[in-house]
């Protein structure tokens, strides 16, 4: 296991220094939004050019939404990588026609491939892995997928299963020559995801890691959505936290992102970048991480710091 209490101390940056390396983390911060609003749509035609923004898949809501919303971030100028939740199908053939919709309109390649939360499928895909496996991604011009991670566990999967799990759709997307990284469900502490970066470093998964932070949100939302996704074990530390930074009411994920960027900012835990789920919305996602982006920060003695957003 990599431990970095083991590792030999660094010496101690001062703040100037920390502010350059929490403004290069956040400088290739991507993100994730369900539906993009007016102001969504001004905020991402901020972003450099090519930012991936990765778009959910919501149960029970018309594939053709989710064509809509990657069509309108590919006109932003952003990199539109939409979710695909295998589970949600009823069939080979829906699949076909939704990557049709998603490449001929978005110009998408780039997918998140995950299993989906239904108990039941809808249709023959029950794993990630099959459609991976099935070569139907790259018919349609996929050149490259996420998998999914779990730094906080998941409510039904034990670790074991998850890392087994992890490693055959990682084996499966090189061996069908996608190009693959792995893109982690949400988290509001540094402590477990840094933890479980060591480990599948020490399991020999060497591949990109996109962490996920909650964006700026309210308190309560962030509970709620930590309820809904299984996070447990960081949403306590939040919830005994509380109001831990606000900018417009919201509490901010500073606290998360100055531990995450130090330890980093080497080589050791391999390539990490940030990746920010919009629970307050992709605006706001967008302005908090452009502003620390930008150097615009200042430390406080609580382990975080403030942004100036624009």
């Amino acid at each position: 296991m990599i431990n970095l209490a083991e590792q030999p101390a660094p010496r101690s940056p001062d703040n100037e220094s920390r502010g350059d390396i929490i403004a290069a983390f956040l400088r290739l911060a991507s993100f994730e939004t369900v539906r993009l609003t007016g102001a969504d749509d001004d905020a991402a035609r901020t972003l450099e050019a090519g930012t991936p923004v990765y778009v959910s898949a919501i149960p029970g809501h018309p594939p053709e939404q989710q064509v809509t919303v990657a069509a309108q971030l590919r006109a932003c100028g952003a990199e539109p990588v939409p979710h695909l939740a295998v589970r949600e199908f009823a069939g080979a053939d829906a699949v076909e026609r939704h990557l049709s919709g998603l490449t001929a309109q978005a110009g998408v390649r780039r997918l998140l491939i995950v299993g989906g939360d239904r108990r039941e499928p809808a249709g023959p895909f029950h794993a990630a892995i099959e459609l991976i496996e099935s070569g139907m991604l790259q018919a349609f011009g996929i050149a490259e997928i996420g998998i999914a991670g779990y730094p906080d566990g998941h409510p039904r999967i034990s670790s074991d299963e998850l890392d087994r799990a992890l490693a055959a759709k990682l084996e499966a997307a090189v061996q069908t020559g996608l190009a693959v990284h792995i893109v982690t469900q949400f988290t509001f502490a540094a402590d477990p995801i840094l933890y479980w970066l060591g480990r599948i470093r020490d399991l020999g998964i060497d591949f990109p890691v996109r962490v996920g932070l909650a964006g700026p949100a309210t308190l309560s939302g962030l509970l709620r959505f930590a309820q809904v996704c299984g996070v447990k074990t960081s949403a306590q530390t939040l919830a005994r936290a509380g109001l831990v930074k606000t900018m417009l009411g919201l509490t901010a994920p500073d606290r998360v992102v100055r531990p995450l960027a130090e330890a980093c900012a080497g080589d050791r835990l391999g390539e990490v970048t940030p990746h920010f789920y919009s629970f307050g919305g992709l605006a706001v996602a967008i302005r908090w991480a452009m502003a620390g982006a930008a150097g615009r920060i200042a430390f406080d003695h609580a382990g975080g710091f403030t942004v100036d957003a624009p």
